[in-house]
């Protein structure tokens, strides 16, 4: 359908880059054209270097700017390459860091943060089947990286695999405990499949971590809604949103629950592969991010 997202739930989807499924969710049950972001980040965690990150829009361009120029100076240099590309996925332009990183990895071969960059860059544009055959060598049994753990689960959840998904989610709190990123991804996978009081519980558990953010309670919002919970769900908007913001998410969402065939529009957005948000470094936390 046509209809544009309320200015609410738009940023929502620009909030949950780590945040990949959690961005296809609120684009797809709007019947907004499904961006992904992997990552869920991805609402899923990061992979990136440890290094404060830039918060919003201007920072993210001023990091495109500084990376680019190293970048274009030595397209070789390890950091250039991956921070520009980091910097290109959270201004959304994600078939230029594609470019970038499918040079970077035919150089760093043995790098497998920067093989985990690529594989989130490739389910940013749509490359799910190729995301989850790269996002799968980016770390090995002997050292598992949950943030790897949880791109790949929003891949499987964006290929319509939710059964593995929620089990990719599993393992990476194993090694994650209480992370509310991999746990944020995890519910809405359980939304997907239908298993709303299970989701709610999940998000709501992730809602109490104080490492969670304004991303963790919108997808709650989402579930609230999923179950005709509207002034439940309002009360939670208002917390991040103006009323009049809130008010426009809650309506919204009223008009899509409507839809006879509301599911079949989740699932299909789930399925195409384009948040992200997040994702959705799940975390722009990371640049929630895949």
């Amino acid at each position: 359908m046509s209809a544009s997202l309320p200015a609410p739930l738009m940023a929502s989807r620009r909030l949950v880059r780590t945040g990949l499924l959690a961005a296809v969710c609120l684009a797809a049950f709007a019947t907004a054209g499904c961006q992904s972001r992997s990552g869920l980040g991805d609402i899923t965690g990061s992979i990136g270097r440890s290094e404060a990150q830039p918060r919003n829009p201007a920072d993210w361009q001023a990091e495109s700017q500084r990376w680019g120029k190293r970048y274009d100076a030595n397209p070789k240099e390890r950091d250039a390459a991956f921070y520009y590309a980091r910097a290109l996925r959270a201004l959304d332009q994600n078939a230029q860091a594609l470019a970038v990183l499918q040079g970077a990895v035919l150089i760093h071969t043995n790098d497998r943060e920067m093989l985990g960059a690529y594989g989130r860059s490739l389910a940013d544009n749509g490359r799910l089947k190729e995301a989850d055959e790269v996002l799968s060598r980016a770390h090995s049994p002997e050292r598992p990286d949950w943030r790897i753990l949880s791109a790949q689960g929003t891949v499987a959840d964006q290929l319509g695999e939710p059964e593995r998904a929620q089990q990719l989610y599993q393992a990476a709190l194993k090694l994650a405990p209480g992370e509310p990123t991999v746990m944020s991804n995890l519910g809405l996978s359980l939304a997907l499949s239908k298993h709303l009081p299970e989701a709610e519980r999940v998000l709501r558990e992730a809602a109490t971590s104080n490492r969670s953010d304004a991303r963790v309670r919108q997808n709650l919002v989402l579930v609230l809604g999923l179950q005709g919970r509207f002034g439940e769900a309002e009360t939670l908007a208002r917390q991040d949103q103006s009323p009049t913001e809130a008010a426009a998410t809650i309506a919204y969402l009223k008009r899509s629950v409507s839809q006879t065939n509301s599911w079949d529009v989740l699932r299909a957005g789930g399925s195409k592969g384009k948040t992200t948000a997040r994702k959705p470094e799940a975390p722009m936390g990371e640049a929630p991010k895949v």
